[in-house]
């Protein structure tokens, strides 16, 4: 596994997928040597591995995550909206010198 360039590792984990695009280890075996022919072939135990290293350095796919507005934020927010309501709630949000 010592051959394996953080590149590599990274292209295995977008080859793996997630949701209901991931695919097996077997296929990510497969599809690496597929892609890979000038490289020592990987296994199932090596892709696992890869998989769990990047699980334990925390890394997860990204999420949305909402925003954190409190009552007087989301007030302004609302009496810029009543002042200029052509201009979009999201830049009045950026602005701060409105909000």
């Amino acid at each position: 596994m010592s051959y394996l360039t953080e590149s590599l590792k990274i292209e295995i984990l977008m080859m793996i997928g997630y949701g209901d695009r991931a695919r097996t280890q077997c296929e990510v075996v497969r599809l690496f040597r597929e892609t890979h022919p000038d490289l020592p072939p990987l296994n199932q135990g090596t892709i696992s591995k890869i998989e769990a290293q990047y699980r334990e350095m925390g890394h997860k796919v990204p999420s949305k995550r909402q925003a954190v507005v409190d009552d007087d934020t989301k007030l302004n927010l609302l009496l810029a909206l009543e002042e200029n309501p052509i201009t979009p709630a999201r830049q009045l949000a950026r602005d701060k010198s409105t909000v």
